[in-house]
């Protein structure tokens, strides 16, 4: 009998494979991370073909330190990267350019070309979405335009788009030798062209921005059996049966499958999602109308969705750039050598600014600098900066919702630091709870994979499977609160308008 599930989390920095058991429990855990390519200022690319081989590797690693093989795997959940655009030849199997990365800003000026006629709500009614670098349309329209031989090899039909889900889902099951090219309702609700209720794509659209249907996957649930393993990988035949956009996979594992329930993910960046049920609900102040998912040929369950570009990568960069810290864990205990952030304010607008400002002419800005100040207030305002970004897209959630948030579910790795937790709970006036699994992305994927093959039997089992682990109640007093949110107010506007016409996008 098959006792497990595994999760394929195909993320920014690395690509995973964890395997769950019945309980919702991780039994082991394979990581690789991968390259990430900067050619350019706000240019971010990875190798699909390095995704590729380390998700293979990853798949080994798992079931090898589990002592399992094929046999004790139900199914197989995939969940990825969003808006990361893959574009690569159906013939041989092989990209023709690098991936485009969901954080990448160069296609601003495809962004402002299709916005001449029409605004960049242009399309906002149909798909959700505004006209932003974020979102993988441009992406594509930009290697048509800027690859050597992919217009001609795209109108031939010879070319394949797919977000990174497609692109292992296809290698996994064969690749060139009958490989499914399909994606699930969340990714393609990040591409700016389905369409929110016939969750189909849009011939219209895709006419405007110049993308022949044919590179594009088929639209599938994010829970049934896409297909088999090839015969050639360690979980051969087994089927392939979740399907879910990061983001919407750590809702789902969460359990906040109802409308009301949110969560809120510490990433690379961060996204608050909040599910509004079988209702589309159309944001009026900055955040995204998308998929939260579709079970089967069950209805389409909806979203609203604030995006922050840069937390986790903050702390990354802190890091790799600076070489303030070592490791990233070391952020905690440098910000811990000060009280607090000495006046400095961190706006890490380093793609521009996402929800709830859509800024794309913003870029970072560190302010209140004093000789006062020394790097441990600098890793303060850091963290900080992650937790005033959240506090102003829950503040959005709520407009357009009309309820305040009781709580916020939390998830994703900064979440292991307490001194984070415990500000973003003083910064927010309402407490903050973190799940016994944090790992919430990998086993939305795993539960919807499992839910297809009946490895589980329903929600309410895995509802059952959710259990607290810590609470950081807000302690921060409200003038306080508020001074400190007015500051971080005025500190965002000191990063606007710096990208203008003479300045390198």
């Amino acid at each position: 009998m098959s006792d497990y599930v595994i999760a394929i989390d195909q993320g920014t920095t690395s690509s995973r494979a964890i395997i769950f058991d019945k309980a919702g429990s991780i039994v082991s855990v394979g990581q690789k991370e991968h390259e990430q390519i900067f050619p350019k200022a706000g240019w971010v690319e990875h190798d699909p073909i390095e995704i590729w081989d380390n998700v293979r590797e990853v798949i080994g690693q798992a079931l090898s330190r589990a002592d399992l093989t094929r046999h004790d795997i139900a199914a197989v959940g995939i969940t990825n990267q969003r808006e990361t655009a893959v574009v690569w030849d159906r013939n041989t199997g092989k990209p023709v350019y690098n991936a485009i990365v969901w954080q990448d800003t160069r296609t601003q000026n495809i962004v402002d070309r299709l916005a001449q006629d029409g605004g960049v709500d242009r399309f906002k009614d149909v798909v959700g979405l505004p006209l932003a670098t974020y979102f993988s349309g441009t992406k594509i329209v930009w290697i048509l335009e800027n690859v050597d031989g992919a217009r001609e090899k795209a109108d031939a039909g010879e070319l394949m788009f797919g977000t990174t889900d497609s692109w292992v889902l296809w290698n996994l099951t064969g690749g060139t030798d009958g490989g499914v090219h399909a994606t699930d309702v969340t990714n393609a609700s990040r591409t700016l062209f389905m369409d929110l209720e016939t969750l189909e794509w849009r011939d219209d659209i895709l006419e405007v921005f110049g993308v022949p249907r044919s590179m594009l996957p088929e639209i599938k649930s994010s829970s049934e059996t896409y297909g088999s393993v090839e015969a050639s990988s360690l979980l051969r035949e087994v089927p392939v049966a979740g399907i879910l956009g990061d983001q919407q996979a750590a809702t789902f594992g969460q359990a906040a499958f109802d409308p009301g329930e949110s969560k809120n993910t510490y990433g690379t960046g961060n996204f608050l999602i909040f599910n509004t049920g079988e209702e589309i609900v159309r944001s009026k102040n900055g955040l995204l109308t998308t998929l939260g998912y579709k079970l089967g040929d069950d209805k389409p369950h909806y979203a609203l969705e604030g995006s922050i570009a840069v937390t986790g990568s903050l702390v990354q960069w802190l890091r790799d750039n600076l070489g303030l810290i070592s490791s990233a864990p070391e952020i905690e205990d440098l910000a811990k050598t000060v009280d607090d952030n000495g006046g400095v304010y961190f706006v890490p607008a380093f793609s521009g600014l996402f929800a709830p400002y859509w800024r794309p002419d913003a870029r970072g800005a560190l302010v209140g600098m004093t000789r006062y100040v020394n790097k441990g207030h600098i890793a303060r305002a850091a963290l900080e900066a992650t937790a005033f970004q959240t506090r102003e897209v829950l503040d959005a959630v709520n407009a357009d919702s009309g309820v305040d948030l009781q709580e916020l579910k939390v998830d994703g790795g900064m979440i292991a630091n307490n001194t984070l937790m415990q500000f973003q709970a003083d910064i927010l006036g309402v407490p903050v709870v973190r799940p016994v699994v944090a790992e919430t992305t990998a086993l939305g994927a795993a539960y919807a994979a499992g839910l297809a093959v009946g490895f589980w039997s329903g929600l309410d089992e895995l509802r059952a499977n959710w259990q607290e682990d810590s609470r950081w109640e807000p302690n921060m007093d409200s003038d306080e609160r508020e001074r400190q949110l007015r500051l971080w107010k005025k500190a965002v506007t000191k990063t606007f308008d710096w990208v203008d016409d003479d300045t390198d996008r």
